[in-house]
């Protein structure tokens, strides 16, 4: 598993990086690691980091995450050159799972999915339905858009080692907002699956109000 946590959370607007705030107690990237070791048999992490954050982490992992076995690489100034960064870690062939370091409630049920179909399908990207109304922002105003037509987008984003590698050879660009955009543009046929509600990423101080009362709650009764 590969934990993308090389952001600095701006819109968070806290000095420290939202992956390492506190939520219930715990550091919100501890939780996301946590909810991969109780789904998967013996998980490898490799964890990107700002350069600047090392010993941060370093006193993290020893307090929370002594048994994990874990990885750490610096990250780029992209999203695209820090999980390119983590990739040349792995050796091996298999599958890799890229996650936010921010979507600490990821369940063992859509963690299994999207293992399933990336095992059979060579890549797996969960995905949501929209709730709320959208519309086009245009030159001379806005326009409706058909919600059904289109998906939220979340992670973990499951790919076979070799074909993820391989779509990260190319030149950067601005429209690589994910994994699978990155795939897409090397050819590659996406696959989506069921998402999760609950499966959010935290990013702004109103996300952590919310995951607080999810820790606190039902967050087990809420998970599909």
């Amino acid at each position: 598993m590969l934990v993308a946590a090389g952001g600095f959370g701006t819109r968070m607007q806290s000095e420290i990086p939202k992956q390492f705030l506190l939520l219930a107690g715990t550091p919100v990237i501890v939780h996301t690691i946590n909810a991969f070791s109780n789904a998967w048999k013996n998980p490898e992490f490799i964890v990107v980091l700002p350069e600047e954050e090392m010993a941060r982490w370093e006193k993290i992992r020893k307090k929370f995450l002594k048994k994990a076995s874990i990885h750490i690489i610096k990250g780029g100034a992209t999203r695209f050159h820090s999980v390119k960064n983590g990739l040349k870690m792995i050796k091996e062939n298999g599958i890799v799972a890229v996650q936010d370091a921010c979507r600490p409630f990821v369940t063992e049920k859509l963690l299994t999915r999207c293992l399933a179909t990336a095992m059979d399908k060579g890549n797996a990207i969960p995905a949501i339905d929209l709730q709320d109304s959208i519309r086009e922002i245009m030159k001379d105003g806005s326009r409706y858009l058909n919600r059904n037509r289109y998906k939220v987008i979340q992670t973990p984003q499951c790919f076979k080692v070799e074909v993820l590698k391989n779509s990260y050879r190319q030149t950067f660009s601005e429209e690589f907002t994910d994994d699978a955009s990155v795939a897409e543009a090397a050819g590659v046929k996406i696959n989506l699956v069921d998402g999760d509600q609950i499966n959010f990423k935290i990013t702004t101080k109103h996300d952590l109000v919310i995951a607080e009362r999810l820790i606190g709650n039902s967050f087990g009764n809420m998970s599909n």
